[in-house]
């Protein structure tokens, strides 16, 4: 099994409706060596300023970018050279980002190569210290930026700490 810890930027809280702007996956492993990134273009007139803002592009920026079919087939392929016989996608908000990568694979290419389960890191590192109210956050080396690379990235330093400092019993 291998773990892709995957992070999604928007410009609305929902697919369909709005657009996934870009995302950012990583294969959880010793390096952080490989990864993917994406820039799609609107699939919708409408769209959340305040959410496109957080993304770092303009609406005219987005307009340029490739095709989702385009992108969601670069990454199904992307994921299949992972060399692995199951994905799991964890992210840190896998409400949202899974929400989106689900919609746009299902749409794009007919299936989603994750299958139909997702993990989200912040609950799994609540169970792992048992205690709801604590974060993640301050295991990540990487900056937070927006720039979904470098989150994911972030976000799989965290999972590989809860494994190697914490105690995570984990096959990575």
């Amino acid at each position: 099994m291998s773990y892709i810890m995957v992070d999604v930027e928007s410009d609305g809280p929902i697919p369909g409706d709005y657009s996934m702007i870009c995302f950012g996956a990583v294969v959880v492993e010793d390096g952080l060596a490989r990864s993917f990134y994406g820039q799609l273009r609107p699939i919708s007139d409408q769209f959340i300023a305040d959410a496109l803002a957080v993304s770092g592009f303009s609406r005219e920026e987005t307009l340029a970018f490739p095709e989702p079919q385009e992108v969601m087939e670069s990454f199904a392929k992307w994921l299949g050279e992972v060399g692995s016989d199951r994905l799991m996608f964890v992210s840190d908000n896998n409400g949202f980002d899974w929400q989106f990568i689900n919609w746009y694979f299902h749409h794009f290419t007919g299936c989603n190569p994750f299958g139909f389960s997702s993990t989200n890191l912040g609950s799994l590192y609540k169970g792992l210290v048992q205690d709801t109210f604590k974060n993640f956050k301050h295991l990540r080396k990487t900056k937070h930026t927006h720039h979904p690379v470098d989150d994911a990235k972030g976000n799989a330093e965290a999972l590989l700490a809860m494994k190697e400092e914490m105690g995570l019993r984990i096959r990575l």
